[in-house]
């Protein structure tokens, strides 16, 4: 079985256990705040992913990092993960669980990259149009790459309009391109 069907079935059991114990968003919370920090600390997520580090001492890892910042919840979820041999899950799992709550609560993620920084006028109507769109609560990411000169790049899940001027500028050298060679 792949890791990732592996982290979404956990995702879900914990998603079942949190609604259950109606702690859904300290959870998500939880999550939120482990996966950043695995993402910015490679070097924990080497520890937990290898297996001659002892199960023990991952968990006193985790917990030394985690004390009164997660829940019981989330806490005994991570030994329960530890000690069944799935820590080199857990990252992808707490990613999982974040993408089965987002779609639990509408939530849908939207990427702006533009040439220059959106002022937060622009940040409202582009939320506003694509809530209006999609039905439901956008988390809007924004990026700036000055390559793409004026315009930008929405993205929403696999779904992208390029609306830049370095994608006009690249269409239409491929046209011209394209009219030589006939």
């Amino acid at each position: 079985m792949s890791e990732t069907t592996v982290a979404t079935r956990y995702a879900k059991s914990l998603i079942d256990l949190a609604v259950e114990n109606k702690s859904l968003e300290e959870t998500r919370k939880d999550m939120g705040l482990f996966s950043q920090t695995l993402r910015a600390n490679f070097q924990l997520q080497a520890v937990l992913g290898n297996p001659i580090i002892a199960d023990i001492k991952k968990i006193r890892i985790l917990e030394a990092i985690f004390a009164g910042k997660i829940s019981k919840v989330t806490d005994s979820f991570f030994k329960i993960m530890i000690n069944k041999g799935r820590a080199q899950i857990l990252y992808p799992t707490a990613n999982e669980f974040i993408n089965q709550y987002n779609v639990i609560k509408h939530i849908v993620r939207a990427y702006v990259t533009s040439a220059t920084p959106l002022s937060e006028e622009n940040k409202k109507e582009i939320i506003a149009r694509l809530e209006a769109a999609t039905k439901g609560t956008i988390e809007l990411h924004t990026k700036v790459d000055a390559n793409l000169i004026g315009g930008f790049v929405l993205t929403i899940g696999d779904l992208q309009s390029d609306t830049s001027i370095l994608a006009s500028l690249n269409k239409l050298k491929h046209d011209f391109a394209r009219g030589v060679n006939k």
